[in-house]
């Protein structure tokens, strides 16, 4: 059955924002119903037009881009909450890729209505320009931990931040939270070889830091994680929910 609005299980998760009840309704009137997707499945393709928006309800992925010599970059990965195609929403078209790394459902909405949302609803618009601006400080942050800190920090950095994710979102018990990903995906988000990837990796359980296991990741020795990957801990700020 298709998630209402106002029962929506997401809306749980500290790290979002509270609604009004006018927002929830004008959400249920924007949401045309949900999509159910296997583990690869296309979410969206880089140059295409896509005529629908999503939410991620439930479900992990990642976006990526590829060059024209074949070599992919991750971009960043996709959890919970996550709101996707913005971009050909806004610029006619996707400028990188999205897939589904675990089976997915996602909240549809169409395309053509997002103007409705500016004109009828100011404050969620805003939100979608704030959801923007995040983005692009994360890119800058990734930018400068793949041109700045060698193959640990790095690690340290992208795996603390997606725990930290997760965490807002309740998906972590016991120090530890789903991580359904290859080696691949990871040295395609941090910038390293599959084999630098995987001798860090064997580097860091080795010295009791962090575990990689049957895609759960747990952090031993969280401290020490956060100061390899240069990050300290601070209250996670809440977001709006698309």
């Amino acid at each position: 059955m298709v998630v209402d609005c106002k029962t929506c299980p997401l809306r749980k998760a500290e790290i979002f924002d509270e609604m009004t009840e006018e927002e929830i309704q004008f959400m249920g009137t924007f949401k045309v119903g949900e999509t159910k997707l296997d583990k690869g499945a296309q979410i969206l393709m880089e140059g295409a037009r896509s005529p629908q928006l999503f939410t991620v309800l439930r479900g992990m992925g990642l976006r990526y881009k590829v060059l024209p010599n074949g070599r992919r970059h991750v971009v960043n990965f996709i959890l919970p909450g996550d709101f996707l195609g913005l971009q050909s929403g806004v610029m006619g078209e996707m400028k990188h890729s999205a897939e589904a790394t675990t089976t997915m459902t996602l909240c549809v909405f169409n395309r053509s209505d997002l103007w409705t949302m500016y004109r009828q609803q100011p404050q969620r618009a805003y939100d979608l320009t704030w959801l923007a601006s995040v983005e692009e400080h994360f890119l800058g942050e990734a930018l400068a931990s793949v041109g700045q800190m060698d193959a640990i920090q790095r690690i340290c950095w992208g795996l603390v931040r997606f725990f930290d994710r997760c965490d807002g979102l309740g998906l972590v018990s016991d120090e530890a939270c789903a991580f359904p990903y290859r080696q691949q995906d990871l040295a395609d988000a941090v910038g390293l070889s599959l084999v630098h990837t995987n001798k860090t990796l064997q580097k860091l359980r080795d010295r009791q830091v962090l575990s990689w296991q049957d895609g759960t990741l747990r952090f031993l020795e969280m401290d020490v994680a956060r100061q390899l990957a240069m990050m300290e801990e601070d209250s996670a700020e809440t977001r709006p929910l698309i």
